[in-house]
């Protein structure tokens, strides 16, 4: 009785040490992803206070957002745009901690302070320096455009610039009008309001809506581009091969279909699997190496969420 005590004994701590062991590699591996998310944030916001320091700064090109609101105070008054960015998000934040929560902050207070700190310590370009004196049109385009892959990679990242960003969070969560359109409806009238500042300059107007529209365009780009999905029919009689190779290779699941070949009326087996668009010719080169003749079916995935992919969000 003594001997098997002992090793129900022994089979339960080892049980629990293994079970710690998991933990513990587990929060080891989120730190990792925590981490490099910030990094990732950090370098999206460099990239966005550059596009504005290097291009539409030096241009007096209007763009949304706090950023908008800080390039027309500093049209007008001269105060650095760092100044009216750090204190527009402060009363934006503290706004934010009591209706949202502080969870949605933290994020938030992290890229507020970094974007800050970029537009403090990244020198502005004189005009004429990246594109040509008067070739406004480029420094739009170019900017606007550095700018969107700038907070794409931000948003990838789940992070935030704070800014509009945290007014369309407040207005939705008491109103059902959509995040996207509150920040155009916020965009638009910061950008319209050069109007006012510029002496009437409808040419600062389009500028500025051009920037906001190729912006808008970029992060699109970005995103889909790293998030766009396929899905994959394959037919091959090497299918536990192909399988195989794909979950070890390619690191991806993979699920056999029964099928019947209506021609031959023989049973059939499909592999169907999901992946990223960037793992597809990896795919490609497993099947090609196993069974050249093999039938396989590509198509584009609108969504794709589960472990591996997307998160399932809820409003």
């Amino acid at each position: 009785m003594g001997t098997r005590n002992n090793n129900s004994k022994g089979k339960t701590n080892l049980s629990h040490l293994q079970g710690v062991k998991g933990n513990v590699k587990k929060m080891g591996k989120q730190t990792w992803i925590d981490i490099r998310e910030y990094i990732f944030i950090a370098f999206g916001l460099f990239l966005y206070a550059g596009a504005w320091k290097a291009f539409l700064l030096p241009h007096k090109i209007t763009g949304g957002g706090a950023t908008g609101v800080g390039a027309l105070v500093y049209y007008a008054t001269g105060i650095p745009i760092s100044i009216t960015y750090f204190s527009i998000n402060a009363v934006l934040l503290l706004i934010a901690i009591r209706t949202i929560g502080l969870k949605f902050s933290l994020r938030t207070i992290y890229g507020v302070a970094i974007m800050t700190f970029f537009f403090s310590v990244l020198p502005q370009a004189v005009q004429g320096t990246f594109v040509g004196k008067d070739d406004n049109f480029m420094a739009c385009v170019i900017g606007g455009l550095l700018s969107g892959v700038g907070i794409g990679i931000v948003f990838l990242a789940n992070g935030s610039s704070g800014g509009t960003d945290i007014i369309a969070k407040v207005v939705n969560k008491y109103r059902n009008i959509t995040l996207g359109r509150i920040l155009l409806y916020c965009d638009v009238l910061i950008i319209c309001s050069s109007y006012f500042l510029k002496f009437g300059s409808i040419e600062r107007i389009v500028y500025g809506l051009t920037a906001m529209a190729i912006t808008t365009i970029a992060v699109d780009m970005v995103i889909n581009g790293v998030r766009q999905s396929v899905q994959f029919f394959i037919f091959s009689k090497e299918y536990e091969q192909i399988a195989t190779r794909i979950n070890i290779d390619v690191h991806r699941g993979v699920t056999i279909l029964d099928g019947m070949g209506w021609y031959s009326k023989e049973p059939v087996k499909v592999i169907t699997v999901v992946a990223r668009k960037n793992e597809s010719i990896k795919i490609f080169r497993i099947v090609k190496d196993i069974d050249p003749n093999a039938f396989i079916s590509q198509s584009s995935a609108i969504g794709v969420y589960g472990e591996g992919f997307d998160i399932i969000k809820g409003k």
